[in-house]
């Protein structure tokens, strides 16, 4: 199923994508994490409703290196261990919404990511149970000033501009991430691809592991890592993240 957040008139609301006599329609729920959902009766072309980011975290945790391709690429050892950073709450934007360039950053860049949405409040889990906390997946933009990143000794001030953090169209469940393709477009010219079985860590390993450190709440994200290809954006670019299984989240960039 493909859950989104929609805002029709003033009103803001959970609904379920689905096919109607050959249109998209978004059925509307009420409630606001999937054990409280349940069909309002209220159903909608999704052409006329604006999608907004699928969920609204109380964090964005971000996986460092979790791609073996990009691991090659950087010359870099494969981590015995995640490598976690976190992002503010407040960078999250939706589809089609602007990425604004900061005019600290000189380099800023995009990362195409495969994001877990958690469903129900996580502590101390094991990776052999870890599904049982995923509500999905969703696309997500972990855009990243680079020269700040080099410049500072530690990550947040590079990662955690408003509007870094692009994620969406929709969460997908009953999707198996252990082979996905993902790319990234800048301007329809494709710059990243590869595919989920490139991680060093699994879903699940991710999920326990983070949950060892800090507890899950629901709607919070984690981000997977960025495959090889990463690179530089500029003012007008328009941005695209593509999942098999998913789809895609397109933002324009701009100063």
């Amino acid at each position: 199923m493909r859950t989104v957040r929609f805002q029709i008139k003033d009103r803001v609301s959970y609904g379920l994508v689905e096919p109607r006599a050959g249109v998209d329609t978004v059925s509307e729920l009420k409630g606001d994490r999937p054990e409280q959902f349940a069909l309002t009766g209220r159903v909608y072309p999704l052409r006329e409703v604006k999608l907004l980011a699928p969920v609204v975290p109380s964090k964005v945790v971000c996986i460092g290196l979790n791609y073996r391709d990009h691991a090659r690429e950087l010359g870099m050892t494969i981590p015995s261990e995640p490598v976690i950073f976190l992002k503010p709450p407040s960078c999250i934007v939706g589809p089609g919404e602007t990425v604004v360039m900061p005019p600290e950053s000189d380099d800023v860049q995009y990362e195409a990511e495969l994001a877990i949405v958690i469903s129900r409040e996580a502590r101390k889990v094991l990776p052999e149970d870890a599904d049982k906390y995923i509500w999905g997946f969703t696309c997500f933009n972990d855009v990243t000033a680079r020269d700040l990143q080099a410049k500072d000794a530690q990550w947040t001030r590079a990662k955690s501009f408003d509007t870094f953090g692009p994620v969406g169209p929709w969460v997908v469940d009953g999707l198996d991430p252990a082979d996905l393709e993902i790319s990234c477009y800048r301007n329809n010219e494709r710059v990243q691809h590869s595919r989920t079985s490139e991680f060093i860590f699994s879903v699940q390993e991710i999920v326990a592991w983070v949950s060892q450190i800090m507890t899950l709440l629901p709607g919070d994200i984690i981000s997977t890592g960025t495959p090889s290809g990463v690179g530089p954006v500029v003012s007008g670019d328009i941005v695209t993240v593509e999942i098999q299984g998913i789809g895609r989240l397109e933002n324009p960039f701009r100063r």
